[in-house]
């Protein structure tokens, strides 16, 4: 072979390596710039992943027209970042959070999307129109979001997970931390038999978030309203739990974006909710790990709005 053919045959192997390298770097850049956009929506499908490739290739194709030579060196150095923080940091960028970037948009398009849970609140709203106002009052009393203990436990838990996930998802990486906190730590305690208490949320803090159903659900109402969302309490057959609300068709596919994102790991198959009149309500429930998990009961007795 000729020194002009081995030449050639070099620069072509020397371009070919180059172009792989190029997109294996897109790869892990794309969920990584995800990241930083906000959702994106068109119709009921969910393209911000996809936007995030776009950006990725164009930084990649003008890193190549700038700095070709040093593709190579720089998919090593993300190799050896991504393994560092796979090792070491788990909070971190990793090999996992990659996965779950690109996880979440076929979840978020194609398997989950078609699987929400509804139920006969979305159906027959009339069922409550005689509600039990001594139940509600009682309740209602308990639920002291503007008290300084539960407004600075709600802050302090709410920047404990997902913050790297706050440029995109703003409000909810906060809503869905605190719940995260809230449903890691509490421990069912039960009430006396046959007396009903309801804890404020200050005593069930103080407490070390201990307490039954109707305590967790007060707890976790009042600590999320303390920081901005808006939440009501359901009573069903023996139990109850809190909704936090969505939002319209749009914001609701937002929030469930958010979920599959934030507790992909949990392995929810549905996401359970309740409709009326195009307003979406998320179940909360402790007895779930991620919000939106399934309910326990049908037989529900009692809407309490939380002004």
């Amino acid at each position: 072979m000729s020194p002009a053919a081995i030449k050639k045959h070099y620069t072509l192997t020397q371009t070919i390596i180059t172009q792989i390298a190029a997109v294996l770097i897109i790869i892990p850049l794309a969920p990584f710039i995800c990241r930083f956009i906000p959702p994106v929506m068109i119709d009921q499908w969910n393209i911000d992943l996809l936007i995030g490739v776009i950006v990725a290739v164009v930084i990649v194709r003008i890193m190549m027209w700038l700095i070709k030579p040093l593709m190579i060196p720089a998919l090593l150095l993300v190799c050896i970042v991504l393994i560092f923080n796979q090792w070491n940091d788990k909070r971190g960028y990793t090999f996992s959070s990659i996965a779950t970037g690109y996880k979440v948009m076929v979840t978020q398009n194609w398997q989950v999307r078609e699987q929400k849970q509804t139920d006969q609140v979305s159906f027959n709203p009339h069922l409550f129109e005689n509600v039990q106002e001594r139940t509600s009052r009682q309740v209602l009393e308990k639920v002291q979001y503007k008290d300084s203990v539960v407004r600075n436990f709600s802050v302090k838990h709410s920047l404990e997970f997902f913050d790297d996930y706050h440029y995109k998802y703003n409000e909810l990486a906060r809503y869905f931390s605190l719940f995260k906190y809230i449903n890691g730590h509490f421990k069912y305690v039960s009430d006396a038999q046959r007396d009903e208490y309801y804890a404020t949320p200050r005593e069930t803090i103080l407490n070390g978030l201990g307490g039954d159903c109707d305590d967790h659900s007060i707890l976790m109402a009042s600590c999320l309203m303390s920081i901005g969302a808006k939440c009501r309490l359901i009573i069903v057959e023996g139990h109850m739990y809190p909704e936090i609300y969505a939002g319209d068709r749009k914001d609701f596919e937002i929030m469930q974006q958010a979920i599959i994102h934030l507790f992909g790991n949990e392995g929810m198959s549905k996401i359970y909710y309740h409709e009326n009149n195009g307003q979406y309500w998320v179940n909360l429930d402790y007895t779930a790990h991620n919000p939106g998990g399934p309910y326990m009961n049908d037989a529900v007795k009692l809407i309490i709005n939380i002004p």
